[in-house]
């Protein structure tokens, strides 16, 4: 069987919710928890958010000045299509982490400045959560591999 997998491009987090999250080098998944530093923790089923660079590609297209963080994902991937990854799916991110899989897309009670910008925004659609099964440290160029999935 091919192994399905991507790579962390960007690692983001953000004091409060809202707003757009700043990039680092580095992160500590906590399992049962989320990013450390990140407003959006906690002890729910969205602990973590995921948007491939493919996805803010599309808003680029559109003629917007985007970049990861800007959308609110904690990790940004390429190379793995994740709005096709069914609920419950299990990733290895980096060395130690482990992450199911809990929902894709949201709904955006207010509309976002990207939006407003160019009349879309793919975080609705294309962007995922998950809860950290398995804490570990997370780096940018890290490997994000497909544990479980029935694809």
């Amino acid at each position: 069987m091919e192994k399905i997998s991507g790579t962390v491009r960007s690692i983001n987090v953000a004091p409060r919710v809202g707003v757009r999250k700043d990039p680092l080098e580095r992160g500590r998944l906590i399992a049962q928890f989320g990013l450390e530093g990140d407003a959006h923790a906690g002890d729910w089923h969205r602990q973590v958010s995921l948007l491939a660079e493919e996805s803010i590609e599309k808003i680029r297209q559109k003629g917007l000045s985007v970049v990861a963080g800007d959308f609110a994902e904690n990790i940004t991937t390429s190379g793995l299509d994740l709005p096709a990854l069914p609920v419950g799916t299990k990733l290895q991110v980096g060395n130690e982490a482990i992450l199911e899989v809990t929902q894709i897309g949201k709904v955006c009670h207010t509309r976002c400045h990207i939006f407003y910008a160019v009349g879309d925004c793919v975080m609705p659609r294309e962007g995922i959560f998950a809860r950290i099964l398995v804490g570990g440290d997370v780096r940018v160029g890290d490997d994000v591999g497909v544990l479980t999935a029935d694809l």
